[in-house]
């Protein structure tokens, strides 16, 4: 019974909890071999970021049924504030000459073997664009919003504000990220929280997560800053 009844918190915080320890294992691992000389070993981003895809995403479909999207109709919505969130991240760079971020999972790797270039470029395509608005936005707005309002968080309904749930988590949601991206994320996390709040939907900020990180993946190829993703 017990388990039934935790079965919602698992459903909202395991997907994420998993994709975190995905990113810490493939840390781990850079660090230890960095000068092995092993690309799998010293550059594992090139498996394991695949494999948390498909763990994780295998997980959001599996605890699909606890999840309440809301409603589709505010998709629009979705789009215009994942589109003002891609201005925000792109802006040092694009418009006012910060150094490029060329670092990062370059695909280009393999531009010699075009079958295992197009696999790697899709499945990053897929973790960003799909994996990450939903692991994140199940997590973040989905949860940890509602949890910091009532630990019963079940009982609040989705895009319920307090002050505290609602900087609560744009802060936390920037801590995610690295030093460099802490004013575009907090801004970010800002407009995915006022579009929570807003449009009372899910799947409103599952969208416009995924409009940034499409963005964000079309600018990276486009421009061969790895660093964005």
């Amino acid at each position: 019974m017990r388990t039934v009844k935790n079965r919602p918190l698992w459903a909202h915080a395991l997907p994420f909890l998993a994709f975190m320890l995905f990113l810490a294992f493939d840390s781990v691992l850079t660090t230890v071999f960095q000068d092995s000389g092993m690309l799998w070993l010293a550059q594992p981003k090139y498996w394991i970021y695949p494999l948390q895809t498909l763990v994780c995403g295998g997980l959001v479909v599996w605890f699909w049924k606890e999840y309440d999207f809301g409603s589709v109709r505010a998709w629009p919505m979705g789009v215009l504030a994942g589109l003002v969130a891609l201005v925000l991240w792109v802006s040092p760079q694009a418009f006012f000459e910060f150094p490029p971020r060329t670092g990062g999972f370059n695909p280009d790797l393999f531009a010699s073997q075009p079958t295992i270039y197009w696999l790697n470029l899709i499945a990053r395509f897929a973790r960003m664009v799909i994996v990450v608005s939903l692991v994140e936005e199940i997590f973040w707005r989905g949860f940890v919003m509602r949890f910091l309002i009532n630990e019963d968080f079940k009982k609040v309904p989705f895009g319920a504000y307090t002050p505290l749930s609602f900087f609560g988590v744009a802060i936390l949601f920037t801590l995610e990220h690295g030093m460099s991206d802490w004013p575009a994320a907090i801004l970010t996390g800002l407009i995915y929280n006022g579009l929570a709040v807003r449009s009372k939907s899910l799947w409103a900020c599952i969208v416009a997560h995924g409009v940034t990180n499409f963005g964000l993946g079309l600018y990276t190829v486009a421009t061969k800053q790895w660093g964005f993703w």
